[in-house]
């Protein structure tokens, strides 16, 4: 749960709309937005830099409404919710209504709006690679995923060379775990991680066969997905060393909504396997 910041029907001009009339003439839009951040320590303290400055983020709402045009309100409202989100890190989540109450439609109607809600998710992603210069595809490849919009990379594991998975042969990987938190949704998450293994030469021919780059999501917040494309928590995590031993290292206690147990609890159960082979580097 978090504190919420409200701010209600912000006045703004703007030219969002798909009619040429709404691009050429505008009209007024009124913006809501429901801002979470725990604000216990500005509250306890009086002190301005322990929260946001509100005047500033209307100031913020007002400029982008008012200096960019779209024809849909959902775009703009999509568009605020990641300029407040990415206006402070002590911002949790966002709520934003976008109200067109001169929309220009033929029934009578005393408001139209759109109501988007977006928040900042944790989430652990595993990274591996066994063919190329895989240390440099795995630097450069984590630093790619770290620039894109969205995303915010807050822990990164060693480095660690494995045996490979699943009786191919193949040279060994090296494996490792980073953490992020983004207001990326699970599928929008995967095809950003698709879209850089692929630019990294991914090839998916044989199952658990080599691979210049592998990432895949582990755990996204606590949300149990099972679809043909996406599984999370993955679905072979808890028997698979070179996951369990990085995501331990920075998140022991990390916490598998399907099987109800920590990481560390999960890597303790697979004690009776090699934990590791190989070095860390």
């Amino acid at each position: 749960m978090h504190d919420k910041i409200n701010i209600s029907s912000l006045k703004v001009f703007g030219t969002h709309g798909v009619l040429d009339i709404e691009k050429k003439e505008g009209q007024f839009f009124y913006i809501d937005a429901q801002i979470g951040l725990d604000m216990s320590k500005a509250a306890a303290s009086d002190d301005l830099d322990k929260t946001v400055n509100y005047a500033d983020i209307c100031d913020k709402i007002a400029e982008y409404t008012s200096s960019n045009s779209f024809d849909l309100i959902e775009t703009l409202a999509m568009g605020l919710c990641e300029l407040i989100l990415e206006y402070s890190f002590l911002i949790k989540s966002v709520s934003i209504t976008v109200n067109k109450p001169e929309a220009p439609i033929k029934q009578t109607v005393a408001n139209l709006s759109v109501t988007i809600s977006r928040k900042w998710h944790r989430a652990y992603i595993s990274y591996g690679s066994n063919l190329g210069e895989s240390l440099d595809i795995i630097t450069k490849s984590i630093a790619k995923l770290s620039s894109v919009k969205g995303i915010m990379l807050t822990q990164k594991s060693k480095t660690i060379k494995t045996k490979p998975y699943g009786g191919v042969q193949q040279p060994d990987f090296y494996n490792g775990m980073i953490e992020i938190m983004t207001y990326l949704e699970p599928f929008d998450l995967l095809k950003v991680l698709n879209n850089i293994e692929n630019e990294a030469g991914r090839v998916r021919t044989v199952k658990w066969g080599p691979r210049t780059l592998d990432l895949d999501i582990i755990f996204y917040d606590d949300y149990v997905i099972h679809e043909p494309n996406l599984c999370i928590p993955h679905i072979d995590m808890q028997n698979r060393d070179f996951v369990l031993v990085p995501l331990n290292e920075i998140a022991p206690y990390a916490y598998h909504p399907v099987y109800q147990k920590t990481v560390k609890e999960l890597l303790a159960e697979y004690i009776s396997k090699p934990v590791i082979e190989g070095t860390i580097t």
